[in-house]
């Protein structure tokens, strides 16, 4: 015999299955975005083909083995990297989690009492008539049905959350390695105003040696000798200060990779130097670009994520229906615990509705909008930052490499120059003021350059970071950090 008070709640459950494909709120919708078919300056003004900036690992272009080897040791221990892992682990946690709202939940229940009553609670009892024993076991479930759609838009904007730690977790990735491979590069740069400023000192050590053997022959005056003194002191004053900038350079770049400031001190000693610009880079189109950037690619989930929790807030306008049921045992004796007549069993269909609280709910739709609306905006001020960051990286790499020749001719006419004067003033055909102002103009002209250059190749990085190619999909160490204790299995 059919029993009617359980058939209404499972016809319920097959209308809610009917009605599953039924979502309330809008859909996401990527927003269109109008670019141009190609950049103001594509890089790749060189003969032949470029290579593209999605190609490669960009840093291994340059040759240097010390730099490759901090770029892949700061992609596994650095700490702003991993504290963006421990957030993707969480948006994806939570995204699981949420899916489980789906289906039912299925808990497990067990109860044991045992009570006494008094003589004035039941009189005209005896003592073990008062004596109360209950013993209960059972299994209930509870189900939401999902007819409107609040927990599928609950799990989308879950998942797009997700997406977006991802993206950012990306993000993180090309800025800890440009970062890496612009310190190194400022420290390469560095080393060489080192180098120059060195060898200036000492030519100009030289000259005051002339001065001063000339002075004790009779040829010269007091004023030369002060004068360049004045000048070997003015150039040594640079080396502590370039020296001191080496040291934090190396400080950044140990912090960068994981480690103690102190580090990498004595294994970057050693200067090297500079690599040379490449020839050209291909950036795509900006299409591509957009395709490309973590970061768009994160406003664009967020952007997602806002719209699914207008759903969610809509839901709430509609009656909201649960599902459950109770499957158990009951008896005043443990022995009869299980027996067929200790049976017990509960369906019922439960329905909540705010219809009564509908400002609160437009309230809250009102707001989910407006976050949406901020999202959209922001999406679109992403797309135009990485537009204009990648057309003036464009800019900078195309006339830092004009820059870059021109100063390489000064540098090297000056040192002639200054080679020529030294030589004059020795067969006495010149003046040392001729010779001061060449030195002075030599170390000015390297100095420029060794500054040059490192900005070019700073310049090439940036352009790397702004076309987003190149770029690294694998993850940092998981460690477990923290202060309490941990098991094996968390190393």
């Amino acid at each position: 015999m059919r029993n009617p008070l359980l058939m209404r709640p499972l016809a319920a459950a097959v209308l809610s299955a009917m009605l599953a494909a039924c979502a309330v709120g809008p859909n996401h919708v990527r927003p269109v975005t109008d670019t141009a078919d190609r950049f103001l300056r594509d890089g790749s003004q060189e003969p032949g083909t470029p290579p593209r900036a999605q190609d490669r690992e960009f840093w291994r272009s340059f040759g240097d083995r010390q730099l490759s080897e901090l770029v892949e040791q700061s992609l596994l221990a650095n700490h702003d990297l991993r504290i963006a892992l421990s957030r993707y682990d969480a948006a994806n946690a939570a995204s699981r989690g949420a899916r489980f709202d789906r289906m039912p939940t299925l808990t497990a229940e067990a109860s044991a009492g045992d009570s006494r009553l008094s003589a004035d609670q039941a009189p005209g009892t005896s003592r073990d008539d008062r004596d109360q024993r209950n013993y209960e076991a059972k299994f209930v479930a509870s189900w939401e049905l999902d007819l409107f759609g609040r927990i599928r838009r609950n799990i989308e904007a879950r998942h797009a959350g997700a997406d977006a730690a991802g993206a950012d977790l990306q993000a993180m990735q090309v800025s800890i390695v440009a970062e890496v491979a612009n310190q190194y590069m400022a420290l390469r740069g560095l080393q060489e105003r080192l180098e120059v400023a060195r060898k200036n000192a000492q030519s100009q050590s030289e000259t005051l040696r002339l001065v001063d053997s000339g002075l004790a022959a009779g040829r010269g005056t007091e004023f030369d000798v002060a004068r360049a003194q004045a000048q070997l002191q003015t150039t040594s004053s640079r080396i502590p200060a370039l020296e001191a900038q080496i040291a934090m350079a190396a400080h950044r770049l140990a912090v960068l990779s994981g480690r103690q400031p102190g580090a990498l001190v004595a294994e970057l000693e050693a200067s090297r130097t500079l690599p040379a610009l490449p020839p050209g880079l291909d950036p795509g189109t900006p299409g591509e670009l957009l395709r490309r950037r973590p970061d768009v690619a994160a406003a664009e989930h967020r952007l997602h994520a806002a719209t699914a929790r207008i759903g969610v807030a809509t839901a709430d306008l509609f009656p909201r229906f649960t599902l459950g049921g109770l499957l158990g045992s009951q008896s005043v004796d443990s022995g009869a615990l299980f027996a067929r007549d200790s049976e017990t069993r509960l369906v019922a269909l439960g329905v909540d509705w705010s219809f009564l609280d509908v400002g609160r709910v437009r309230a809250r739709i009102a707001a989910s909008n407006a976050e949406a609306a901020g999202e959209l905006a922001r999406y679109q001020q992403t797309v135009l930052l990485a537009l204009e960051e990648t057309e003036n990286a464009l800019v900078r790499y195309d006339k830092a490499r004009v820059e870059d020749q021109s100063l390489q001719g000064a540098a090297q006419d000056s040192a002639r120059a200054a080679a020529l004067a030294r030589t004059r003033f020795e067969a006495g055909a010149g003046t040392l003021l001729d010779v001061l102002d060449a030195e002075r103009s030599n170390l000015q002209a390297q100095d420029a350059w060794a500054q040059s250059r490192t900005r070019s190749l700073s310049g090439v990085i940036q352009l790397y970071r702004a076309m987003a190619g190149g770029w690294p999909t694998r993850l940092p160490r998981r460690e477990s950090v923290g202060a309490f204790h941990h098991s094996p299995e968390d190393k």
